[in-house]
């Protein structure tokens, strides 16, 4: 693991920070290789081939994204009313991202600036990160998170095609709004960093300025936070909830997305869970009816009701004694102390 942080602050150095999805993924496997050394490469070159039609699939996104605008007008007036409309009694009018640079944004870099770009770069290793950990320890559920992942990933990429819609600083270049610096890159210049090129798309090419409806930043933040909250301890929640929030305030703050923006980026992580969580159940219920009735019996040992149905939590229904497995009428009765 040493070997492998001295090689990447040197690759960070040198070639920039890792915020191609190609890029992040051969640095993700390099660190599953040193953490798991002992293993057999025969491990190793499994975890590539589960992650390839992964990283295709983020290559294949990127580089649609791209096209996504086709050319047309985005959409920006609308969203320019919309986050007026719910914040501009509170800012005096101005949309949220005006608002906070007039407040917070100044020639000489902030504290602020510096972790705000540290938390619009952790976007681009964040998700991938944790799918990497839960490969790592329980395939079943880094499926589960690929199947949401995907389909959040789906659902905002046919959005951009369906509804192109521009950020604060491009309406700010295009006469809708006031002057809007772009600064979510802001804290790494100011070291000399930047962002390493887009590795399998050739540069520029799958950039687009107006693929802003929904905020995928805030969705995929929010997304990593939802899938593990159920098993993180609650006094840990804030933490963890505190990351989307910075997240939201990042983007607005430096330009990149309207608050309306986020709500909906926000409202497909839910549909996301919700959707891809009902067909999970279609899914299952479907399989148990192939399988036939003998998959519906309880197996040899489980706790089961009067009516032999299994009790989820083991105990007896309608205050009846509970059976263990199959017994009969006549079956003897133990005394208690024997």
């Amino acid at each position: 693991m040493t070997i492998w942080a001295v090689a990447f602050v040197a690759a960070w150095l040198g070639i920039g920070l890792p915020t191609d999805p190609a890029y992040a993924f051969v640095w993700i496997w390099a660190g599953t290789i040193a953490w798991n050394s002992d293993r057999p490469w025969r491990s190793h070159l499994r975890f590539a081939r589960d992650w390839v039609p992964v990283v295709l699939l983020l290559a294949a996104y990127n580089l649609s994204r791209g096209f996504a605008d086709n050319g047309a007008t985005p959409h920006a007036m609308e969203l320019i009313v919309a986050d007026r409309f719910m914040f501009g009694w509170a800012t005096g009018g101005e949309v949220p991202t005006i608002w906070l640079q007039q407040h917070l944004y100044h020639a000489q870099l902030q504290w602020y600036d510096i972790a705000a770009s540290w938390v619009y770069f952790s976007h681009f290793v964040v998700a991938l990160a944790a799918a990497a950990v839960l490969w790592l320890r329980d395939r079943h559920r880094w499926a589960a998170y690929m199947r949401r992942w995907g389909f959040l990933c789906a659902a905002g990429l046919a959005t951009y095609f369906i509804y192109p819609a521009a950020p604060p600083w491009w309406a700010a270049q295009n006469g809708l709004l006031t002057e809007v610096a772009r600064i979510s890159t802001r804290g790494w210049k100011a070291f000399g960093m930047h962002g390493a090129g887009n590795v399998l798309n050739a540069g520029q090419i799958a950039s687009n300025p107006v693929a802003a409806m929904p905020s995928l930043h805030t969705a995929w933040a929010l997304f990593v936070v939802l899938f593990f909250l159920h098993t993180t301890r609650r006094r840990w929640w804030p933490l963890l909830l505190a990351y989307p929030l910075a997240m939201t305030f990042t983007l607005v703050y430096s330009g990149e997305h309207y608050v309306i923006d986020v709500l909906v980026g926000w409202t497909y992580v839910g549909l996301t869970f919700l959707v891809v969580g009902l067909a999970e159940r279609a899914w299952a219920a479907l399989r148990a009816r192939r399988a036939g009735p003998a998959a519906e019996e309880p197996p040899p040992g489980e706790i089961t009701g009067p009516d032999g149905a299994a009790d989820p939590l083991g105990r007896p229904a309608s205050g009846q004694p509970a059976r263990v497995g199959p017994s009969t009428a006549d079956e003897p009765v133990v005394p208690a102390d024997r």
